[in-house]
């Protein structure tokens, strides 16, 4: 078993692609932005930072940025980085392993870390609760930890709350979808919002 932070199996320019036609689909690609802004408020800029974990090229943050919110961006793969910098390259981004961020590397306080794009099953198995304790820590008072992944057998949703609950956070709210489609039972995907205390 690989236990290596996973990389996304694609080219940087195949993954920004994929997100482009489904804009010219007419589909919206930035519900993820979205929500986010909308849990933060009217108030965006240096005041209400927010840190895209695992942005690979930077779709979400540059979104974000876009709206007026203070955002970096850190992935593992310096290959999505690279085209995160190429794209916005006034933005803040970090090549970093979630698992093993160093305290002096996008120390925050944030107002808001979002883990877009299922993060959190691509990590190395068996860092998920050091990549949720590490991300809670560069949480301002108030600040949400906004997580989006299937719910694929890879990690339960049982086993992320007991990783956030862990790390001091308080669950706020579970959705389907990032456009908060309602989360039952019969579920695929999980959209957890969790505030720190």
């Amino acid at each position: 078993m690989d236990d290596s932070p996973r990389q996304v199996p694609m080219s940087a320019e195949d993954y920004d692609a994929r997100w482009q036609a489904l804009a010219d689909r007419g589909e919206d690609p930035h519900g993820e932005a979205t929500l986010v802004a909308d849990l933060l408020g009217p108030t965006a800029g240096p005041s209400r930072p927010v840190l895209d974990a695992g942005c690979g090229t930077g779709r979400v943050a540059i979104e974000l940025a876009a709206r007026g919110f203070a955002t970096v961006g850190v992935d593992v793969d310096s290959r999505l980085i690279d085209r995160a910098r190429a794209k916005a390259p006034d933005l803040e981004w970090t090549v970093a392993d979630l698992a093993e961020l160093p305290p002096a590397v996008t120390p925050g306080p944030f107002a808001a870390v979002v883990l877009a794009g299922n993060v959190m099953i691509f990590v190395a198995r068996g860092t998920e609760a050091a990549v949720v304790s590490g991300l809670a820590a560069r949480l301002g008072p108030g600040g949400l930890l906004v997580a989006g992944f299937q719910l694929n057998g890879r990690l339960a949703l049982d086993d992320y709350d007991a990783h956030t609950t862990a790390a001091g956070l308080t669950p706020v709210a579970r959705w389907s979808t990032w456009g908060r489609a309602p989360f039952t039972s019969s579920s695929d995907y999980v959209v957890a919002v969790d505030s720190k205390r």
